[in-house]
């Protein structure tokens, strides 16, 4: 009879008892999303929880789905957890964003919001959240260069042609401001700001 290594014993053992916790996780997942469903937030919270992991995907799906039950903080830590774990990535700082900013958390939110632009400047989304954030703030110098910068990428992107519509307008700068607005409404003949923006031209 063959004699298997202790240590091939032990690998296999070990092997054996990955494949069944990630078949636990993939049940626990799957539930969770039966429940999400159903808008019961709670209980896919309380599924999820069952598969015991503490890895990026679940921390990241138990952020989302605080939010969703309107558990802020609980859906920032989670948020956090996954951000530890993978710092690379967008999806779950943009996901901290949600709960942040709910919660009026917008030095955090721009926080997560110049961490993805260090590892992606050119992320249009972020561009255009950032802008809105300062133009918000009335800093409207700092919005124009980020709406600017979606522009450069998505030159017929209506929501980034119309806010930067009403920076330039905000600057004083009418004539930009009004081809802005004209083409905003290329995009969307019936948008009531920008045809709000001409009137205030006129």
């Amino acid at each position: 009879m063959k004699i298997i290594p202790v240590f091939t014993i032990a690998l296999l053992l070990s092997s054996g008892a990955v494949t069944t916790g990630k078949g636990q996780s993939i049940a626990a997942f799957k539930e969770s999303y039966v429940q999400e469903a159903k808008k019961d937030y709670r209980q896919a919270i309380a599924a999820l929880k069952k598969a015991g992991a503490d890895t990026y995907e679940v921390n990241l799906r138990l952020g989302w789905l605080h939010y969703a039950a309107g558990l802020l903080t609980e859906s920032v830590s989670y948020y956090e957890k996954a951000i530890y774990k993978q710092p690379s990535s967008i999806e779950a700082r943009l996901g901290y964003a949600l709960p942040a900013s709910t919660l009026n958390h917008w030095d955090k939110v721009v926080e997560q919001y110049q961490a993805i632009l260090r590892l992606d400047p050119n992320h249009s989304l972020t561009n255009y959240r950032m802008g809105l954030i300062f133009y918000n703030r009335k800093d409207y110098k700092t919005a124009e260069g980020y709406f600017q910068k979606v522009l450069r990428l998505y030159p017929f992107d209506h929501d980034s042609v119309l806010m930067l519509g009403w920076t330039k307008y905000m600057l004083g700068q009418r004539n930009e401001a009004r081809e802005l607005f004209t083409k905003a409404l290329l995009y969307n003949p019936s948008d009531s700001s920008a045809t709000q923006g001409l009137a205030a031209l006129r």
